[in-house]
C-alpha cells in the first residue's frame, strides 16, 4: 500500500502545475462565457451592484470604518453590515490598472478578475483533500467536479463579485485543514480560515462550527490531537479579534448579530480560548476529556444566551411584518422542493452523490482511526448543507461544495472497481459510463428528465428581469439631472451603480425602515404614495413593468400605486419624463 502510494506521488508529482493549468483555462472559459456580460457591466446580483458602488465610494474617499452607504436613503444613508475585506482585491485591481488602462477598462478587468481569485483558493483546497483522502491522481476528478457544481461555481463567475465566492473558498481551506496530518498546521489554518469567513460574513458560521467542533471531538478521542486544537484556538481567537480591530465597521461595534461585532467576537475569543486550555491540561484519560469539553463548552452556551439573548433567533433581527413582505419572499430563502423538480435535481444531485461517497469512505475506513476521523469531519457539515436544501436553497453553493470530496472518492471507487475487472470491455465500457454519470448527474443531467414549462407571465417577467437592469435600458434614465428615485427595491443598488441618482431603498436588511415605505408606498394609494415621497424628498418614480417585484406588488394590490401607474393613471402631481418609445421603462417627476 505505502509503496502504490509513494508510485502514485511520484507520478502526480507535477500536480501543482496541473493545478495552475486548470485554473487558467478554467477562467479564460468563464470568461469567454460572460464576454457579452462583461462589456455590458452587466452585475446581474443586487449584492454584486452595492458592492460596486462600495469599492467606488472607498476609492473616492469615504472612510475606512465608514460602511453606509449614502445614495440608499439620502443623506443619512443606509448601514450595510459587509466587511471592506472583500474590497480589497477589486479596489487593488482597479486602482493597479486604471493609471494604465483607463477607469472603466480598469473598473472591467477588476469585476472580472476579482471572482475567480477564490476560485483559484477553493479548488487548490479541493485538489488538496482528493490527494490526501483518495489518491494522489483523484484531485483530477475533484476539478472536473468542480466544474459541474453550477451553484457553486456560479459565486465564482465573472462579475459575481459580492463576498459568497470568497466565502466558500475559506470553507474549502476550513475543510482542508481538517485532513492535514500535519496537526499544528491544520491547527493554524482551520482557525485563520475560520477568522477570515467571520470577518467576512456570519453566512457559513454553521458549518465552521462543526469543523470547531469536529476538532475537539478528534482530542477527545486522540490525546495527539492536542497540538491541532491548541493551534486551532489561538488562530480562532486571534484572527477573530485582528478581523475585528481591522474590518469592523463603526456600526459593527454594536452588539449586532449579523456580523463580526463585540456579540461573535467575544464568543470566538472565549471558544478559542477554551481550547487552547483544553489542549493545554490534555486530561490523559479519554472521559476526563470529554467531561472537560463539555462543562467548558456548556458553560459558553450559557454565557452567550445570558449576554446576547436577541441573537438567539435570526440573526437579521427584523421587524415581523418585513420578513412577511419581503425576506421570506426572497427567492434563495425559499426551501429547495419549493423551486420545482428541474431546480431540485440540478441542486441537488452532487451532494447526494457527495453523501453516498462519504457514506461509502465512513464504511470502507471504519476500523482505521484517523482516515475514519478526517472522512467523518467533512461529512458532517456536507451533510448539514443538504439538509439545509430543505430550508433554504441559499444553501446550494456550500452543499455542492462540501459534497466534491466525497463524489470524488465516489468516483475514484467505481473506476478503481472497473479498472481491475478482467474484460478490456468491461474495464474501458465501466470507466466510460461512470464518468458520463458521475459527470452527468453532477452537471444536472437529470433535471433534463423534468418538463420545464414556462409560461407566457414568466417568460414576460424574466424578459423584464433581463432587460430592465441594462446599461442601454437604464441612460436614458441617467441622463435626467441627479435625483433620488421611488423605485423598485430590487432596482436600487444597480440604479446607484449605472446612474447618478440615488434610491430610497435596497434589498438590505438594515434598511428595514426604507423597504418596508417602499413596499407600502407600492401598495398603497395615491395619498400613501405622496407622503412617502414628500418624506423621502423623492424627485423621481421610476418603473419597469413586469420585473419579479412589481408583479407583487400587482397581485397584492390591484387598487395601489403601482398598478395604477402601470395602467396609465398617474396622479397630477406627477409629471411625465420623455423616454425613448423602445425603453421598457416609464419615469415620472415630481411636481412639488
Amino acid at each position: 500500500m505505502a509503496g502504490q502510494a509513494g508510485a502514485g506521488e511520484a507520478q502526480a508529482r507535477h500536480w501543482r502545475i496541473a493545478l495552475l493549468l486548470f485554473w487558467l483555462g478554467f477562467a479564460a472559459y468563464l470568461i469567454w462565457l460572460r464576454w457579452a456580460a462583461i462589456n455590458g457591466f452587466a452585475l446581474g446580483d443586487t449584492d454584486d451592484n452595492l458592492r460596486m458602488a462600495q469599492v467606488r465610494a472607498l476609492i473616492e474617499g469615504q472612510g475606512w470604518y465608514d460602511l453606509r452607504q449614502y445614495r440608499l436613503n439620502p443623506p443619512a444613508g443606509a448601514d450595510i453590515h459587509w466587511s471592506r475585506l472583500v474590497d480589497l482585491p477589486i479596489a487593488g485591481l482597479k486602482l493597479a490598472l486604471a493609471p494604465l488602462l483607463g477607469g472603466r477598462t480598469a473598473e472591467l478587468i477588476a469585476v472580472t478578475v476579482a471572482p475567480l481569485l477564490p476560485m483559484m483558493v477553493a479548488t487548490a483546497a479541493l485538489a488538496v483533500i482528493a490527494r490526501r483522502l483518495v489518491h494522489p491522481w483523484a484531485f483530477a476528478l475533484a476539478l472536473a467536479l468542480i466544474t459541474c457544481a453550477g451553484s457553486t461555481r456560479g459565486m465564482w463567475m465573472p462579475l459575481r463579485i459580492d463576498h459568497h465566492g470568497w466565502q466558500l473558498a475559506m470553507l474549502a481551506l476550513a475543510m482542508a485543514a481538517l485532513t492535514d496530518a500535519r496537526r499544528a498546521r491544520g491547527g493554524v489554518l482551520l482557525g485563520v480560515s475560520t477568522a477570515v469567513s467571520l470577518s467576512i460574513g456570519m453566512e457559513m458560521l454553521l458549518y465552521l462550527a462543526l469543523a470547531g467542533t469536529a476538532t475537539v471531538l478528534r482530542w477527545i478521542f486522540d490525546r495527539e490531537e492536542a497540538r491541532r486544537l491548541l493551534a486551532y484556538g489561538a488562530a480562532l481567537g486571534g484572527g477573530c479579534a485582528l478581523g475585528f480591530l481591522v474590518f469592523a465597521s463603526q456600526a459593527n461595534r454594536a452588539p449586532v448579530c449579523d456580523a463580526l461585532s463585540p456579540v461573535w467576537l467575544s464568543a470566538m475569543v472565549a471558544a478559542g480560548a477554551i481550547a487552547v486550555g483544553l489542549a493545554l491540561i490534555n486530561p490523559a484519560g479519554r472521559t476526563a476529556r470529554l467531561a472537560a469539553a463539555a462543562l467548558l463548552g456548556a458553560g459558553l452556551a450559557a454565557a452567550f444566551a445570558w449576554l446576547w439573548p436577541h441573537c438567539l433567533g435570526r440573526l437579521e433581527g427584523t421587524d415581523p411584518e418585513l420578513e412577511r413582505l419581503w425576506l421570506d419572499r426572497v427567492r434563495e430563502a425559499l426551501p429547495l422542493w419549493r423551486h420545482g423538480s428541474r431546480t431540485a435535481a440540478l441542486v441537488a444531485t452532487l451532494p447526494v452523490a457527495g453523501l453516498i461517497g462519504y457514506g461509502l469512505m465512513l464504511w470502507r475506513h471504519r476500523r482505521a482511526a484517523e482516515p475514519f476521523a478526517a472522512w467523518a469531519a467533512l461529512t458532517a457539515p456536507a451533510l448539514l448543507a443538504a439538509a439545509l436544501l430543505l430550508w433554504q436553497t441559499r444553501a446550494g453553493p456550500a452543499a455542492q461544495l462540501l459534497a466534491i470530496p466525497g463524489a470524488t472518492a465516489l468516483s475514484w471507487t467505481l473506476l478503481a472497481w472497473f479498472a481491475r475487472q478482467r474484460q478490456m470491455a468491461v474495464r474501458v465500457l465501466g470507466a466510460a459510463a461512470v464518468l458520463l454519470a458521475v459527470f452527468g448527474l453532477a452537471n444536472g443531467s437529470l433535471g433534463q428528465l423534468f418538463p420545464d414549462n414556462v409560461s407566457d407571465f414568466r417568460r414576460r417577467v424574466n424578459a423584464a428581469n433581463a432587460r430592465c437592469p441594462t446599461l442601454a435600458a437604464l441612460r436614458p434614465v441617467a441622463q435626467q439631472p441627479p435625483g433620488t428615485v421611488l423605485t423598485f427595491v430590487d432596482l436600487g443598488p444597480r440604479l446607484i451603480t449605472v446612474t447618478p441618482h440615488s434610491a430610497i431603498a435596497g434589498p438590505y436588511h438594515r434598511n428595514g425602515e426604507e423597504i418596508l415605505a417602499v413596499m407600502r408606498a407600492w401598495r398603497g394609494d395615491e395619498a400613501k404614495a405622496r407622503a412617502t415621497i414628500l418624506h423621502y424628498r423623492v424627485d423621481y418614480v421610476l418603473i419597469c413593468p413586469d420585473m419579479s417585484e412589481s408583479t407583487v406588488y400587482q397581485a397584492e394590490a390591484p387598487q395601489g400605486f403601482y398598478a395604477r401607474l402601470k395602467r396609465g393613471q398617474a396622479p397630477a402631481w406627477l409629471a411625465p419624463v420623455p423616454l425613448p418609445q423602445t425603453s421598457p421603462y416609464r419615469m415620472w417627476r415630481v411636481v412639488r
